[in-house]
């Protein structure tokens, strides 16, 4: 039974056979990276950059838009290349990072989601406990819990998965080193069940945070259907129901991917599982927190103005 380590490389998966639709993907992968990388890095600069942007939901809103790059520059970039360059291939070393990396923001990226959720009841339901509940130092503890779980999460899944021997090929039925798929070549059945073990452990986390999430929106909506305005109703469910629909695309989409049976095989819904929890995400969440936060929105107008007028100063004096 060969070590895993004792590869040189691993086969992704095509998203075509087809010269053009591999084309096609390349400029649709392209065109969302940069959505991510603009709308993210503008999210960063504004916040670092507006001293009234310092809030907790912005600060919560800072290190989600640091795990949506980290996620998007993890799967993409190799996507893209392979479409543009026809092939599939990935080295072991690069398959080890990969993994990693994209278990560490996507865990990090899940726990923020879930204190962003308690920050949105502690705003809306406990209004004059807002300060207290969320100071400086609690809103630190508990970003610097989040990052350090997604480390040790990730460092757990990715040593024990390529510690595994091998012994049924290199393919991987996925366009980016997934764990699950990684699992299906190994021949050691002590270490593939430890690794279940692992996953079924970091389910039941996610199940906690989602039994969590599930609740803190139900005293939610109880508060705001007490709002008596229309106005503050409007803009509480403005708010909370898009991280609703974020939340609720990556847990589906995530719990589908790690925990159906084997016997449940599509390459092509894998695939677009796959797509809709590591690739549009990190592309959608810019749009969705910007759209509905007046501050931000200001700021990044503010910004992009300042820099604008900039450049034509330094333009019109070196004319």
């Amino acid at each position: 039974m060969p070590n895993s380590s004792s590869m040189a490389q691993f086969l992704l998966l095509a998203f075509s056979d087809r010269r053009e639709l591999q084309l096609l993907h390349f400029w649709l992968f392209l065109g969302i990276s940069l959505a991510a990388l603009l709308g993210n890095g503008l999210i960063l600069s504004a916040i670092a950059c507006d001293q009234h942007l310092h809030t907790p939901r912005d600060f919560f809103l800072l290190h989600l838009s640091l795990t949506d790059l980290g996620c998007i520059c993890t799967t993409v970039p190799k996507a893209m290349h392979n479409s543009l360059w026809d092939t599939t291939t990935i080295s072991y070393t690069g398959c080890a990072a990969q993994a990693f990396f994209f278990v560490f923001f996507m865990s990090t990226e899940f726990s923020l989601l879930t204190i962003m959720c308690y920050d949105r009841y502690v705003a809306i339901c406990k209004p004059l406990h807002y300060g207290t509940l969320l100071g400086s130092r609690a809103c630190a503890h508990m970003v610097a819990a989040a990052w350090a779980s997604g480390f040790l999460n990730a460092l757990l899944h990715t040593a024990n998965t390529f510690s595994l021997p091998l012994c049924q090929g290199n393919t991987l039925g996925q366009f980016f080193c997934e764990i699950p798929h990684i699992l299906k070549l190994s021949c050691s059945h002590s270490g593939y069940l430890r690794e279940i073990g692992l996953i079924v452990v970091s389910a039941c986390l996610g199940f906690v945070c989602f039994i969590f999430i599930v609740f803190s929106y139900v005293e939610i909506f109880r508060a705001v259907l007490r709002i008596p305005s229309e106005e503050g109703r409007h803009k509480a469910f403005s708010t909370c129901l898009p991280h609703l629909a974020v939340v609720s695309i990556v847990i589906i989409t995530a719990a589908f991917i790690y925990l159906k049976p084997p016997s449940i095989s599509s390459p092509s819904l894998d695939l677009v599982f796959a797509v809709l929890y590591s690739v549009v995400p990190p592309a959608m969440n810019p749009l969705i927190y910007s759209l509905r936060n007046q501050e931000l929105r200001d700021a990044i107008r503010k910004m992009m103005t300042g820099c604008f007028s900039g450049a034509i100063k330094c333009l019109c004096s070196h004319v």
